[in-house]
């Protein structure tokens, strides 16, 4: 592959997986270590509904439509888990269980009925992403890198993920040491007089963001798996916060490069 053909095709699809697998990996440390990682698994079965919402009233596959959909269809899932587990007397797992996965077939049931052949936004696309479709036509080389006019041909998928991973690292570092305390002390930290209920709601939200932005180009499983997969395998190399993250962000970035190479040209090896 040449330089022009790698830079048109594959550059912008590979640099928008690394983003959205960091930016997912990173809040994903704390999920883990809070023993909430299938918060993500939950995020990204709500979140179906809201965004085929959003788009069927707006008409368009836009990120703010679509993040607010997604939070219209978080507040929902919290309702209808509230309901179930005092109406039914169950257990709030089997709750949840119960509406995270008529969330999900719900989501995938109105895009079977809806018309989403304008737009890239069908089962396929929400369950595998679309990322092999996001490429570069102004992107007639590595000069095209520095040239303002072909910058702006770049799939909007590649700036938002960016956009978002500077946000997501952004939230960490700012609230590092807080998020840090309340994850592995919440009893102290409590003591010292921060909101712990609020900086866990925080972390809850940035993860929604980050899965929401990363929803449309990847899709709900590789979502799920960018959230636990990347976290779990740093966990097993240190014992250290610090250097869990970094490792993280490793696996991230390796993870979405091998999944790229492999799924684009292992066929043709």
């Amino acid at each position: 592959m040449s330089g022009m053909e790698f830079v048109s095709l594959s550059l912008p699809p590979l640099l928008i997986g690394i983003f959205a697998a960091i930016a997912c990996a990173l809040p994903g440390n704390f999920l883990l270590l809070r023993r909430q990682a299938l918060i993500g698994d939950a995020i990204s079965h709500v979140v179906l509904p809201g965004i085929v919402l959003a788009f069927l009233v707006t008409g368009v596959v836009s990120a703010w439509p679509m993040l607010l959909g997604a939070g219209a269809a978080a507040l929902v899932t919290v309702l209808l888990i509230e309901v179930i587990r005092r109406v039914g007397r169950i257990e709030p797992g089997a709750a949840m269980g119960v509406v995270f996965t008529a969330m999900f077939a719900g989501g995938v049931l109105l895009l079977e009925q809806s018309d989403t052949s304008s737009v890239h936004l069908d089962v396929q696309h929400a369950l595998y992403g679309n990322l092999e479709s996001l490429i570069w036509l102004d992107g007639m080389g590595w000069a095209s890198l520095l040239d303002p006019e072909a910058l702006k041909g770049l799939p909007p998928e590649l700036p938002r993920m960016f956009f978002t991973l500077l946000f997501v690292c952004g939230f960490i570092f700012l609230l590092w040491r807080p998020l840090k305390l309340s994850t592995f002390d919440e009893g102290f930290a409590r003591t010292l007089g921060l909101p712990t209920g609020l900086i866990g709601l925080s972390l809850v939200v940035v993860a929604a963001i980050a899965a929401v932005a990363a929803f449309d180009a990847v899709g709900s499983i590789i979502v799920i798996a960018m959230f636990i997969c990347p976290p779990a395998a740093a966990r097993m190399m240190t014992n250290r916060l610090e250097r869990q993250v970094g490792w993280s962000v490793g696996f991230a970035t390796l993870s979405a490069v091998l999944g790229y190479v492999l799924a684009g040209y292992g066929p043709l090896w």
